[in-house]
């Protein structure tokens, strides 16, 4: 039979992540009820890092879950005895000071972010292969995975396990050359992460600040879709060298990534190109190509905005398969077209990154 004793055992094996005792010790499980194959608690932290957060949150549950005779586990969060909520610039700059590049970054030359206006564009397969692509050209190279509510680059890397920390710094996890983080290396598969605007600053800053990237030639940023509070966060901690934009070639997503290319212009953040991803599909049998979502949209769209188109991509189903099972495109069939078209569009991008004057200060918000 289901016990509360079972429950607290298992968490006794917890230990707070910032504390010398386990999690029920230090208080910080509370209003634990016990029914009828349903298990619900508060857990309270003694940590503001969202990261951490995040991963204690996921350990909990799936230990509870492991219980004997638990189907349903409920998790509620709380605040730990005594604890105040974090001040706006706590484990970062000083208040009224967003922070600069030096201070959380210094030894990365340059910072790409990949980002679009729709989602299902295929922002991830680009940003994966284009980070690998710069390493193939023997570039130092880091990935972070910013799309919190949609990670995929661990999947899409093949990346397993937790990264490491020494010295209360985070060691990231290392995938065909590169150095990546993600929120998905942290939480389990189906763990949902509802986080506000804060929440998801709060965890930017932490990627930057507290992970071991030593020296890169290269950071990329898998964005989240859309205009949101990750890149605006993004933008206010460090000035971006440039940022990709990725769309398709219909008008619904030429629709949408005009406004994420007028929110970065607003920001002062260089576009350094547009990527046409999907621009055709060629017949396996025949080679005949048939362009699905339309043509020239991404050429359209780069006119529009005096920017260079960078790539055009096709829908490729080899592509898909390497970055479902975590062997990109580039690795996977490196003498393929696409392969080739990825190298292209990291020879392109290496380019316009020095022809492009560094953003010498962040910009001004409002």
């Amino acid at each position: 039979m289901l016990s509360e004793r079972a429950v607290l055992d298992v968490l006794r094996t917890i230990k707070d992540p910032e504390g010398e005792q386990d999690i029920v010790s230090q208080g910080l499980v509370k209003d634990l009820h016990v029914g009828d194959a349903e298990v619900s608690f508060t857990l309270a932290f003694t940590t503001h890092r969202p990261a951490t957060r995040a991963s204690l949150h996921s350990q909990v549950s799936r230990v509870v879950g492991q219980v004997p005779g638990v189907s349903r586990v409920s998790v509620r969060i709380g605040s730990a005895p005594g604890q105040r909520p974090a001040p706006a610039h706590a484990h970062g700059a000083p208040a009224g000071q967003a922070g600069r590049q030096e201070d959380l970054i210094p030894d990365v030359r340059h910072t790409v972010a990949v980002s679009s206006g729709k989602g299902g564009v295929g922002k991830s397969t680009v940003a994966v292969n284009l980070a690998v692509a710069l390493r193939a050209s023997g570039a130092q190279v880091g990935i972070i995975d910013s799309d919190v509510y949609g990670p995929d680059v661990p999947l899409m890397l093949g990346a397993r396990g937790r990264p490491g920390m020494f010295d209360n710094k985070i060691i990231p996890v290392e995938a065909h050359g590169l150095k990546m983080m993600s929120i998905g290396l942290l939480v389990s598969d189906r763990e949902p992460l509802v986080w506000r605007g804060p929440m998801i600053h709060s965890f930017i800053q932490q990627m930057l600040r507290d992970v071991m990237w030593g020296p890169l030639d290269y950071l990329v940023f898998d964005m989240p879709p859309g205009t949101g509070d990750a890149q605006l966060s993004l933008s206010q901690v460090i000035p971006l060298s440039g940022v990709v934009m990725v769309t398709t070639p219909q008008d619904v997503a030429l629709l949408d990534v005009r406004k994420a290319i007028g929110m970065f212009q607003r920001l002062n953040v260089p576009i350094l190109g547009v990527v046409e991803n999907m621009s055709w599909f060629a017949c396996p049998y025949c080679g005949e190509r048939t362009s699905i979502f339309g043509d020239a949209g991404g050429r359209r769209l780069g006119e529009e905005y005096g920017v260079p188109v960078l790539a055009q991509l096709p829908l490729d189903p080899e592509t898909r398969k390497g970055g479902d099972e975590g062997l990109p495109i580039t690795l996977r069939r490196p003498d393929s077209a696409p392969a080739r078209a990825f190298r292209d569009l990291a020879a392109s991008v290496a380019r316009r990154l020095e022809e492009l004057a560094p953003l010498k200060s962040l910009p001004k918000i409002g």
